[in-house]
């Protein structure tokens, strides 16, 4: 017999969003079931990845993630190019850096001319990330969405506090838009109802519900991803029915541990391969949570997601995925310098041995001695063995030590036998008086039941002898040749229906005394 195994049944499902404009449009969501359970519903559209590149050349970088595009960096419409023709990336996301406020704090009309030499570079959909600075976001992406009418841009991060301006121009020149909150699954729905009160339409909407690159971040992103999923699958919910997006490369690539070279933390291995597979890492966990965009930094970690999705969509084998490559030099890291020391003593096997030393009394030495005449010598005395103090104290140490163990394990075995021999003795009490109390209540139903049947018999035996005279009477009567019907002749004094009425109030209240 074939196995078969339970399936869920999902009352809801992801609305399919059609990113981009063109022959290059992708569309992402599409799910009737929990990420990658094909077996239950259908994943109609893989989840995309969309490689991440700076409106400005970046000074903290990685030389991991900076080594494959450095000659790029300077020129983003030159880094969008190799991206997706060198690197097959399905999308691109343009930071937008130099717009921070607390930075170089570029002006919005240099970010709308950066956007459009992207857009010229590439044929993509485009994505453009602000700053998440609300009001510079607000003035940067509004003139970016006035300037770019009909490229159909995905413009984010939008929050509540921006929603209006960033939504309405969205709206007035036909952009998508991405709803942020900061990782809570009410404030996602909240920002989301927000932007239909204001009329964007629901069919052009994606979520960021804010990623964490390691650690706690990535679990409190993960588990609101989750709950974000079973609200629109399992609950119906229509306002979080909608595919889920992560900026996972700016996160991951930020963390220290990305960072840092071989000589500052030898003990985690190569740093190039290390921050490569902590971004792929990080991408395969918000895959399994329901993420629908990537937005990714290294294309190597690039090249695994991807055949990572590919293996999990159309099947395959892992064996024929090539392995990283590099481009900087092996880091030479010698381990066994870092390595503790070994302790190889046995402990058994010297507290075997110590007490087979024997220790030599400690030498005294002797006085000189006067000249005295020549005799003969004395023959010399023999040495006696010394004695290793060290050796007995700690053979002494070890006996006692053993001596009082045993006398603890002793204690310890007593206690426990009393605590168990207690416990019995209170489980018994227990039981006896359970036992008790259930032969009282038993005693007790049984009278009842007996008060009752005897009741009910004395009951029978009244019925019985009324059911009897009935009869008697009925065959008396029988013989006397009536059928017992009374007549009833007029009062001869008639009374009022008034009188009536009184009589029968004075009876009722005769009654009720």
């Amino acid at each position: 017999m074939a196995f078969e195994f339970y399936k869920e049944s999902y009352s809801g499902s992801v609305k399919p969003i059609t990113l981009g404009k063109g022959d290059n449009a992708v569309t992402v969501g599409g799910e009737t079931c929990y990420p990658f359970y094909q077996f239950e519903g259908e994943m109609p559209n893989k989840p995309r990845i969309a490689m991440e590149i700076w409106d400005m050349e970046p000074t903290d970088w990685a030389e991991a993630a900076l080594a494959p595009v450095k000659d790029v960096v300077s020129d983003p419409a030159a880094w969008a190019k190799r991206c997706v023709e060198d690197f097959g990336a399905d999308m691109i996301v343009l930071q937008l850096k130099s717009t921070d406020p607390n930075d170089k704090d570029a002006s919005p009309d240099d970010a709308a001319a950066t956007v459009k030499k992207v857009l010229g570079a590439v044929n993509v959909p485009l994505i453009i990330w602000g700053t998440a600075s609300v009001q510079k976001d607000e003035d940067v992406l509004k003139k970016i969405s006035e300037e770019c009418q009909g490229e159909q841009l995905i413009l984010g991060p939008v929050e509540d506090k921006n929603h209006k301006g960033i939504g309405a121009s969205a709206m007035g020149y036909g952009h998508t838009l991405i709803s942020s909150s900061p990782i809570d699954v009410n404030l996602a729905k909240q920002v989301n109802i927000l932007l239909e009160n204001l009329g964007m339409p629901m069919d052009r909407l994606i979520i960021d519900p804010t990623t964490g690159g390691l650690g706690y971040g990535m679990e409190y992103s993960y588990s609101v991803m989750e709950r974000l999923r079973m609200a629109a699958m399992a609950q119906g919910d229509d306002k979080l029915q909608l595919p889920l997006i992560n900026n996972l490369g700016n996160e991951v690539w930020k963390c220290k541990e990305a960072k840092q070279g071989a000589d500052e933390a030898p003990t985690l291995g190569d740093p190039e391969k290390r921050g490569i597979l902590m971004e792929a890492v990080g991408a395969v966990t918000y895959l399994m949570a329901g993420s629908d965009v990537l937005m990714m930094r290294h294309p190597e970690a690039v090249k695994m997601v991807r055949s990572f999705i590919d293996l999990l969509m159309d099947g395959g084998s892992a064996r024929d995925i090539a392995p990283i490559k590099k481009l900087l030099a092996d880091a030479t890291i010698d381990m066994a310098a870092h390595a503790p020391e070994p302790d190889l003593t046995i402990k058994e096997e010297d507290e075997k041995a110590a007490p087979a030393k024997k220790a030599a009394p400690p030498k005294v030495a002797e006085a000189p001695k006067a000249a005295t005449p020549a005799v003969a010598a004395p023959e010399p005395k023999k040495e006696e063995p010394k004695v290793d103090t060290e050796v007995q104290a700690k053979a002494e140490a070890d006996a006692k030590a053993k001596v009082e163990a045993k006398a603890k394990a002793d204690a310890d075995a007593k206690a426990k036998a009393d605590a168990d021999a207690k416990a019995k003795a209170d489980a018994d009490a227990k039981m006896k008086a359970e036992a008790e109390k259930k032969a009282a209540e038993e005693a007790e139903k049984k009278a009842e039941a007996d008060v009752r049947a005897k009741r009910e018999a004395e009951e029978d035996a009244v019925r019985q002898q009324r059911a009897k005279a009935h009869d008697e009477l009925a065959a008396k009567r029988a013989a006397a040749g009536t059928d017992g019907t009374i007549t009833m002749t007029p009062a001869a004094v008639q009374r009022n229906p008034i009188e009536k009425l009184l009589e029968g109030l004075d009876r009722i209240h005769r009654r009720n005394l």
